[in-house]
């Protein structure tokens, strides 16, 4: 299993640098998006002008299982918090961090700034965006 994080599922819909590599783990099967991700894709696609009713469609024709936001989810994402808090990164990504520690699995983003904290974190986290974006 590898977790998508949001931007991750939007740089696939979206058509951005390095879709592809997205492309080719969703059609794997094993890719996942944590619940509070999908927030997150769902609000950026309709601050981008999408309606909800297509914002909706878009996202489930992808088909991924949603990890689930439970009280270890929080307490692992609240624990991640000193060691991410210098790179600015969100409630969100620490959801999909956390989600992606319990589950023993790697990330997949477009955030390449995640990729200094995979060791601190403990995580194989992966850029699907080329260096140069």
């Amino acid at each position: 299993m590898i977790l998508l994080d949001a931007s991750a599922v939007l740089g696939y819909l979206q058509n951005e640098p390095g879709w592809e590599i997205v492309a080719s783990e969703i059609l794997t099967g094993q890719a996942n998006i944590c619940v509070v991700n999908v927030t997150e894709v769902l609000s950026k696609l309709c601050d981008k002008g999408m309606s909800w009713p297509d914002a909706q469609m878009a996202l489930n024709k992808l088909a991924l299982p949603a990890e689930p936001y439970t009280a270890d989810t929080a307490l692992e994402a609240a624990r991640l918090r000193p060691m991410t808090r210098a790179h600015g990164l969100s409630l969100g990504d620490r959801a999909c961090l956390a989600a992606a520690r319990l589950r023993q699995c790697a990330v997949l983003t477009g955030d390449r700034d995640w990729l200094h904290i995979a060791n601190a974190v403990g995580l194989e986290i992966i850029s699907f965006r080329p260096a140069a974006h």
